[in-house]
């Protein structure tokens, strides 16, 4: 009998794990009155989804539940005025951020522009040179070669000081963007943010693609009002075709996939697996996914998005932008090739700098401090990000990491990116900073964001962050807790169980995290590593029956993989998530292990299933 809730104290990793306990009769009347399996009915609970959503929750439909983009402030008059703009045949600038979410939105307004044969002119920073966010140079030189009016994506709404140059210029832009505002909004002619203060949507959960998309549906719509497609006989731009561009960069931008972004996104993952983006397509190939595999969230995270973001880190910020938009198969495949390449550069710049980062940290006893700042003026920008991130899994706390190079005045100025855990809002810390004029600029989300300062702001930064960070510190839990959903028993992990959590949960993000398992007491039959120190073990309950495959990645090195490595014959209780494992055409299901802890269940008890457990 497996109590209604029990807890481990202390896993490998030094995590707590507790059992989220449900309500029995409410899983049982749930399951009859929707008809659903057992499993998707306890997750449902476990997710506290009200019975009268349940339906729109699994089968969301684009015709009953798409967004209106008029219900976000400002969207209805920026419609407009881009609609006078494309009547007047006027060319019209973009300017976009060069990460996945920037890449989509610009790709999604070239597509959409191209369509209506609006002339379009664009520019996607490049992060050495011009770093984040727009600057007056390329704005003005938009707006030089015959932009009548620029639109930025997922980018501008705190840049206060270029946007009253680009203003003082008679320049109008309109700011699409879903970063957190500052305490002023900059002087832009029109801004759609569904984090502004007067934004009364509920759309606050979207990505800049989210936005972008919702602003070509307003743009649509308006134009369609005026009797624009009758008029000039142009066909309407096949909108619902470029979901995919939405869901691919709603994913990779790690928004909360619920609400609207749960809508999109379902549809977005369709349009993907149908290959409709010729850019999509190329890049899925040159990723190792065939033309005929399902697409899936985690094919954007960890394949395509990656490839995407690499141009960027050395030094071609467009070629995702230019992917995604081209038409062309040729092209396409060309450019894929290219960030394939930009990718392994990127890898192998990542490798090196995280081990330089970890020395730093430890030598320099910077794991002690409540948020570590690390920095080095040999460290190359473009993985900045990415290392904060691996810092961050490491040391389970805030990260921020300072690389150094010349901005576009050839001054040299120090880019920071921070990465977050629970809790603790790290652009509100950037926003603090350059309150206290400790940095030039900062901002972004919670979970992660970045910010600019000189040389020699940087001790008074650290220093600024090792108060404010120590301050937070003290109201979190110093012990991290996994809250698992369920006990799972390894003979019950079959593919039709991945499946109903993949076709009908799905798709998960913050907000709405992959369903967490606990398998007590397994057996390790078989274990190794392979590709890039990823563990792959195979795994039963301890008292036999069938198996399943275990992947832990990038943790050969870490305490989850070595209990894996080193388990013998002592049993372990796992914690995870079962996903569909695609190969070959063949597809198995396969279990993610996120952590482990030991027992001492030896090998004649009859019921180890919760040995090693204590009630909560």
């Amino acid at each position: 009998m497996i109590p209604p809730s029990f807890q481990i104290d202390q896993s490998v990793t030094g995590a707590r794990w507790t059992l989220n306990p449900l309500d029995d009769e409410a899983v049982l009347k749930l399951k009859q009155r929707h008809d659903v399996p057992e499993l998707l009915a306890r997750l449902l609970v476990a997710r506290n989804i009200p019975t009268d959503q349940i339906d729109a929750f699994l089968f969301p439909k684009l015709a009953r539940d798409f967004p209106n983009p008029m219900n976000l402030a400002d969207m209805d008059a920026a419609a407009n005025t881009v609609a006078d703009h494309i009547e007047a045949g006027n060319t019209i600038g973009v300017f976009a951020d060069f990460d996945v979410d920037g890449a989509t939105s610009s790709a999604l307004l070239i597509k959409f522009f191209r369509h209506l044969n609006v002339p379009a002119l664009v520019h996607i920073p490049d992060r050495l040179a011009e770093g984040y966010g727009p600057n007056t140079p390329a704005l003005l030189g938009l707006q030089a070669n015959g932009a009548s009016i620029a639109v930025l994506c997922d980018c501008g709404i705190t840049a206060i000081d270029v946007l009253t140059e680009v203003a003082n210029a008679k320049f109008p832009v309109i700011v699409l963007d879903h970063h957190e505002p500052e305490g002023v909004l900059p002087p832009a002619a029109h801004i759609v943010n569904p984090k502004r203060k007067d934004d009364k949507s509920g759309y606050t959960m979207l990505a800049a693609v989210g936005v972008t998309f919702l602003f070509c549906v307003a743009i649509n719509t308006v134009l369609r009002a005026r009797g624009y497609y009758t008029r000039t006989g142009t066909v309407e731009p096949p909108l619902k075709d470029w979901l995919d561009l939405v869901a691919l960069g709603t994913i990779c931008d790690m928004v909360p996939l619920t609400g609207v972004n749960r809508v999109l996104v379902r549809a977005g993952l369709q349009a993907l697996t149908n290959r409709a983006n010729t850019g999509i397509t190329a890049l899925a190939r040159i990723s190792g996914i065939a033309d005929d595999e399902k697409i899936t969230p985690m094919s954007c995270g960890f394949g395509l998005g990656p490839r995407i973001n690499a141009g960027s880190r050395v030094h071609q910020a467009d070629l995702g932008s230019r992917l995604l938009s081209s038409d062309d198969p040729i092209e396409a495949l060309r450019l894929a090739e290219i960030l394939d390449d930009c990718n392994k550069k990127r890898r192998e710049m990542e490798t090196a700098t995280v081990a330089q980062a970890i020395n730093k940290v430890e030598r320099e006893g910077l794991d002690r401090h409540a948020v570590i700042v690390v920095g080095d003026e040999q460290w190359h920008p473009g993985v900045a990000g990415l290392v904060a991130t691996r810092l961050k899994d490491k040391y389970n706390r805030p990260v921020c990491v300072v690389t150094y190079t010349k901005n576009g005045n050839g001054v040299m100025e120090g880019r920071g990116s921070g990465r977050s855990v629970s809790g603790f809002n790290i652009a509100g810390l950037f926003q603090a900073a350059k309150a206290a004029g400790l940095v030039v600029k900062g901002g972004g989300h919670a979970m992660a964001g970045g910010f600019t300062l000189t040389p020699e702001q940087y001790p008074a930064f650290c220093a600024f962050v090792a108060s404010e960070g120590a301050k937070v510190a003290a109201t979190l839990d110093a012990t991290p807790t996994r809250m698992a959903d369920s006990i799972a028993f390894v003979r019950s992990l079959r593919l039709e169980a991945a499946s109903i959590l993949e076709d009908s949960l799905g798709p998960y993000g913050p907000g709405h995290d992959e369903p967490t398992f606990i398998l007590p007491s397994v057996r390790v039959t078989r274990v190794d590593i392979i590709g890039t120190n990823h563990v792959r073990a195979q795994v039963t309950d301890w008292e036999g029956g069938s198996g399943i495959k275990a992947m832990a990645f990038r943790s050969a090195e870490t305490p989850v993989g070595q209990t894996l490595l080193k388990a013998g014959d002592a049993p372990l209780h796992l914690l995870g998530t079962l996903r569909v494992d695609r190969w070959q055409g063949r597809e198995s299901p396969v279990f993610f292990v996120g952590d482990a802890a030991r027992t001492g269940v030896g090998a004649n008890a009859e019921n180890s299933a919760i040995s090693g457990f204590k009630a909560a």
